[in-house]
Formats: C-alpha cells, sequence, structure tokens
C-alpha cells in the first residue's frame, strides 16, 4: 500500500533518529558538566551555521516548485529571527565583536552548513524537504534540553536562552508545509525515497559531527 507523505516523514524519522545516547554534548551540558568554553564554542560556530543555512534555503526556494518553495522560505524566515536570539546568547557567553571576528571555525562543525549547501545547489528540492524535516526532529529535542540546562544549570536568563527556545518549539506551520511539499512531490512522482534518505542519513552523520567537534571543548 502506498504511504501518505505524513507516514513517510514520520517513518524515515523514526528510522534514523539517533541513539538517544549518541549525542556526547548535551547530556553534560544538561548535567552543568560542560565548561562555559563550550558554550562560548557553540555561540561562535551558529553564528556562522544559521546565515549559512538562511542563504541555502532561499537558494533552494527559488529552484522549487512552489509548495516546497514555501516550506523553504519558511525555514529562511526562521533562520533570520533566530540569529537575532542569536546575538544575545553570543553576548552572555562573550562571544561578540572582536573575538568573534577573530575566532577560527571547526571544519567538524561546519560540515553540516557545506553539506545544506550542497543540497541547495544539487539536490532535488523536493527530497530536501523531506531529508530537513528528518534531522529537524533531534534538533529540536536538543534544543530543549540545552535550553533547560542554561537557566538551571549556567544561570543564563530569557534572553540568551531564547535562541534555543525559538528552535525548541512546536512549529505546526512548518510542518504542514513540509507534509503539503511531500505530498505533491509523491503525486508528481518528482521524490526518490531513496535517495532523499540518502540526504537525511548524512545530514544526521554531519550533525552528529558537530556535536563530536565540541564535546572536545567540553
Amino acid at each position: 500500500m502506498t504511504r501518505t507523505a505524513r507516514e513517510l516523514l514520520e517513518t524515515t524519522a523514526g528510522e534514523l533518529a539517533p541513539d538517544p545516547g549518541s549525542n556526547p554534548l548535551v547530556p553534560l551540558i544538561a548535567r552543568g558538566e560542560a565548561d562555559r568554553a563550550v558554550l562560548t564554542v557553540l555561540a561562535l560556530e551558529q553564528r556562522r551555521v544559521i546565515p549559512a543555512d538562511r542563504r541555502a534555503f532561499l537558494h533552494l526556494a527559488e529552484r522549487a516548485d512552489p509548495e516546497s518553495a514555501a516550506y523553504f522560505t519558511a525555514l529562511a524566515e526562521g533562520e533570520a529571527l533566530a540569529a537575532g536570539h542569536l546575538e544575545a546568547f553570543a553576548a552572555a557567553c562573550g562571544a561578540d565583536g572582536a573575538r568573534a571576528d577573530a575566532y577560527v571555525p571547526l571544519p567538524g562543525c561546519q560540515s553540516y552548513p557545506a553539506y545544506v549547501a550542497w543540497l541547495a545547489l544539487n539536490a532535488n528540492p523536493s527530497e530536501v524537504v523531506l531529508a530537513l524535516t528528518v534531522n529537524f526532529s533531534a534538533w529540536g529535542g536538543y534544543c530543549a534540553t540545552i535550553a533547560k540546562a542554561l537557566r538551571t544549570r549556567y544561570g543564563l536568563g530569557d534572553e540568551a536562552c531564547a535562541f534555543f527556545d525559538f528552535f525548541a518549539e512546536p512549529a505546526p506551520g512548518l510542518d504542514r508545509a513540509a507534509v503539503q511539499a511531500v505530498r505533491t512531490a509523491l503525486e508528481e512522482g518528482r521524490l526518490d525515497e531513496k535517495r532523499a534518505r540518502r540526504h537525511a542519513d548524512l545530514l544526521q552523520t554531519y550533525e552528529a559531527m558537530f556535536w563530536a567537534t565540541l564535546r572536545e571543548h567540553a
């Protein structure tokens, strides 16, 4: 029996979900055992990830069919909002100004946005919708854990935590846009499930690399 778009998204997300114990850093942050210096590095890396992903999403929107374009446009708008929240977190961690300008990014952290940029240039946008939606399910959970720990373990206020709160919150509108984009692509025969799954798997791998690289500074 043919799966619906939502079933495909949910099944793929479940099959590719990272093992709960696979992230080496977030549990340390949750317990307050990560050095504050790692929070600074996290902020500095995200200062490069967020604008890079936003530009990639805008490029995908230009290449995509109307339904997928709506999804990517919403993502780009979200990244713009997140960038504003990130400044407060970066300031709280001492990761703004001259320090940010002098920072040399870590290849293991920047592999993720580099692959997103590759997808923006080369991949079928409808398949990228599926791959990103699968990846975001794990990212949102990490952000929820970090937001709580920043308040309870590191004493940061709401403004400094807003970046992680933003990604931790449910996004029903974005979810509906993803389902619509995948549904249309399936109906029109424009989505190769195996290829989309490979994209999602690589995104999950680069996500894991991001956290493992940061763990070295914890």
